[in-house]
């Protein structure tokens, strides 16, 4: 303070040095310096006040930081005991914690219930007068009495090891016994196989067969089970067989054996193309099991010749494949017929392989892969589709997944397929019946093709009342055309629309001629005939062109077949149904040419003189023509 007060008041006596000197100062001067030596003196007063309230202020800052000091320090230690409880509150509740989380060893024994306990619990383990109020004792007291149950159980399961011993040497020596009986029953089986020929009894063969079926895979073996118990109770005329590699089926199921005796030098290999490698891909992905089944299905010939009765049957023979890593079952057919067959150009396609089973089912036409699956695995492999391999691998029809127990269903996709018993045997009946029936209505066809194509209607006499005596009009072609070719006719837009012509169906063009009139007929033959009637397109070519679009009476005779074909089928099964078509064609066809007016202009007797007898020659506005055969009277109606 004393330095901070000598440097302001240098600058005050400066200011008094620097004034005139005293030489010359006048009376005014002296009482000026009076007053300042009095100021000087108030001023001195005042710095010392200052100065005393300085140190006091100073005093009093120390004295409000050391209280401060004391405050905090109080504050600290009150925060820091607190610190300290709460530690200790922290460490009781995880002590309480583990006290409540603890687990007994008893916890994880299941004890008897509390019922069953004071039941069958003596009265000194119970002890029901003590541990019905105490848990602990109860608890310690129900592990007593685990324990003593463990201890009987504990004999009880040496008794049981003792027997068990006794009972795997009885075993031994049965086995033994079995064993030395086995060459007896081969020498028995050996002798008794000229009896088993001559019964008709092939026990030795069956039992061979269902050997062979344990390496068959799921749905071949469902099949073969199926159809096998299915054919010795219902139908004995179903034959069913396994044929394949049985070493290779056998293979399939082991580890591949790791080859470390020989050791062979390493050869440098040609790495294979990406063609080549995608072709051993696809024939991996194609690759068929070693083992398939066979079903042979014998039907009678219907035919009227005598000398046949007695004689070999007609044979669908099919077999039954499965691919292995599609998971879907494919099948190929083939006919041996009792007889040599009639060679007929237009039934070509009627026994063919690919053509027999089509559409067994209604649109299962057997070209696209049944398990939706497979259309990811032909993408990685470059499969377009299932249909180009058909011919090597056979047809995956819906039906055959059936039989094999297999089902896909297309709303609810599933991660795995398994084979099904129940849902083979109950499409086994069924469709064992339509594969007869298929193949006896093409038998059928076929002897009528020929015939057919010789010009002759086949009519039965069981069917000889559904037509007059006497047709002039003749069948004078019959030959079988293909799709595109149908399609092109103008007079088959109708049908075509109408979804009743696939490329799945089979065409053919018949030509029936009286005088200069000639009557095409493109007819569709549904693959299920003849439970489905085939379809006649009909143009007439006599003074025009008349086709069912300008000309009802066209349309009318194609209603006759087309529409009243029940009237034709004559004796179940109906195969002649198409015959008995083809000769009402011939018979309507008359009806059309007898009953048109006679052209004046034109010279000479009439071309085609009425010989039917018919009550009205045309009615109604359409002016149709009666084309209904009345029986036995004779005549021609109108329907």
């Amino acid at each position: 303070m004393s330095s901070e007060s000598s440097k302001k008041r240098k600058p005050k006596v400066i200011r008094t040095d620097g004034a005139t000197p005293e030489g010359k100062r006048g009376k005014g001067d002296g009482d000026q310096a009076v007053e300042i030596d009095e100021r000087r003196v108030q001023s001195c007063v005042h710095f010392m006040t200052l100065k005393k309230l300085n140190r006091l202020a100073h005093i009093r800052l120390k004295k409000g930081r050391d209280q401060t000091h004391e405050a905090k320090q109080k504050v600290d230690a009150y925060h820091l005991q607190l610190q300290n409880l709460l530690y200790e509150v922290m460490h009781l509740q995880k002590e309480i914690t583990k006290c409540l989380e603890f687990k007994s060893k008893h916890e994880e024994i299941e004890l008897v219930s509390l019922e069953e306990f004071y039941q069958e619990a003596p009265p000194e383990i119970s002890r029901p007068a003590i541990t019905l109020s105490e848990p602990h004792q109860q608890t310690l007291a129900r592990l007593d009495w685990e324990l003593e149950q463990r201890k009987r159980l504990a004999e009880k399961y040496k008794e049981c090891l003792t027997s068990k011993e006794k009972i795997l040497k009885e075993i031994e020596v049965k086995k033994e016994y079995l064993s030395s009986l086995q060459p007896r029953l081969n020498s028995i089986m050996q002798a008794s196989l000229p009896v088993q020929e001559y019964l008709f009894m092939p026990f030795d063969q069956a039992h061979k067969q269902y050997e062979t079926a344990r390496h068959l895979p799921p749905p071949l073996y469902v099949l073969f089970v199926q159809a096998s118990a299915y054919g010795q109770a219902c139908d004995k005329k179903l034959v069913v067989a396994i044929e394949g590699n049985v070493e290779e089926a056998k293979a399939l199921y082991k580890p591949p054996e790791d080859s470390q005796g020989d050791s062979v030098a390493p050869q440098k290999r040609r790495r294979p193309t990406l063609g080549v490698q995608l072709d051993d891909k696809r024939k991996e992905m194609l690759k068929r099991h070693p083992l398939s089944v066979t079903v042979d299905l014998k039907c009678k010939d219907n035919s009227n010749d005598l000398s046949s009765v007695g004689a070999d049957e007609n044979v669908l023979h099919l077999t039954f494949y499965y691919l292995m890593n599609l998971n879907v079952m494919t099948v190929k057919a083939k006919v041996a017929t009792a007889v040599e067959m009639t060679t007929a150009i237009s039934a070509g396609d009627l026994l063919s392989p690919d053509s027999i089973l089509n559409c067994l089912y209604p649109g299962d036409h057997g070209r696209k892969t049944p398990n939706p699956a497979n259309q990811f695995q032909f993408d990685k492999v470059g499969i377009l589709t299932l249909s180009d391999y058909v011919t090597e691998l056979g047809h995956p029809y819906v039906w055959v997944q059936k039989l094999g127990g297999l089902h896909f269903p297309k709303d609810q996709p599933q991660h795995t397929v398994t084979a099904d018993n129940t849902l083979s045997a109950s499409h086994m009946e069924l469709t064992v019946k339509l594969l007869r029936s298929r193949l006896q209505s093409r038998l059928a066809l076929h002897k009528q093709f020929a015939s057919l194509e010789h010009g002759v209607v086949p009519v039965s006499s069981e069917c000889q009342h559904l037509f007059p005596t006497k047709v002039v009009s003749r069948l004078v072609k019959w030959a079988a055309i293909p799709y595109e070719d149908y399609a092109k006719l103008p007079y088959t837009k109708d049908v075509i629309e109408a979804g009743l012509a696939e490329d799945t169906h089979l065409y053919y063009m018949a030509l029936i001629e009286r005088g200069t009139a000639k009557l095409q007929a493109a007819v569709v033959l549904n693959p299920g005939y003849s439970t489905l009637p085939p379809i006649f397109s009909l143009c007439l070519n006599w003074k025009g062109e008349r086709t069912g679009s300008n000309d009802d009476n066209i349309r009318a005779m194609e209603s006759e077949v087309n529409v009243n074909y029940k009237e034709l089928w004559g004796p179940k099964p109906g195969h002649q149904l198409l015959t008995n078509q083809l000769q009402r064609l011939c018979m309507v066809l008359d009806v059309y040419l007898e009953t048109e007016p006679h052209d004046t202009s034109v010279e000479g007797p009439k071309e085609f003189p009425q010989e039917k007898m018919c009550l009205r020659l045309v009615r109604g506005p359409l002016r149709l023509k009666p084309f209904k055969f009345n029986y036995p009277q004779g005549f021609f109606s109108h329907r």
